[in-house]
């Protein structure tokens, strides 16, 4: 940055960030309503946020409750009552960790990768009916953008 550059005051438009939070407000608004909906796909008494976690235990295979916890930024209370559903309901089983006796691994049990993929695949055709007719470069784009704006911070919140 030059010395000119780094004097001059920092342009901005306001209104475009205001643009940015209402946007983003109707996206997050919408993806609860869509996790919802993959919840109940997986099971009915599946609520949304035992749905996310039920996805990061798929993505993140074999992980400690302690890891999701940091990954979802979620307290160690709320962890323990979802994880509680998701067992009962007979998605997930704990294995002791091999690599710490105290410890213990979370994994989806078959009927629970079953369910998930079942509804994965719902949620598949759901973008592609939203998506189908943008060019595959236009949802690539939209993909490394979240992507882009997701890394933002993640330091900030990621363990």
């Amino acid at each position: 940055m030059t010395e000119a550059q780094a004097t001059q005051p920092r342009v901005t438009d306001d209104h475009a960030f205001d643009e940015i939070e209402r946007e983003l407000g109707t996206l997050l608004r919408r993806a609860r309503a869509m996790s919802a909906d993959m919840g109940r796909q997986v099971h009915p008494d599946l609520d949304p946020e035992a749905y996310g976690l039920l996805t990061g235990i798929h993505d993140h295979s074999r992980a400690r409750a302690s890891d999701l916890a940091g990954h979802f930024r979620l307290g160690k209370a709320t962890i323990s009552r979802q994880l509680k559903v998701l067992a009962d309901l007979g998605l997930i089983e704990r294995e002791p960790d091999p690599a710490d006796g105290r410890a213990h691994i979370l994994v989806l049990t078959e009927e629970g990768r079953r369910r998930l993929e079942s509804a994965r695949s719902a949620r598949r055709e759901r973008w592609h009916g939203l998506l189908g007719t943008w060019p595959v470069a236009d949802v690539r784009l939209l993909a490394d953008m979240l992507a882009r704006f997701n890394r933002l911070g993640a330091t900030d919140y990621e363990d």
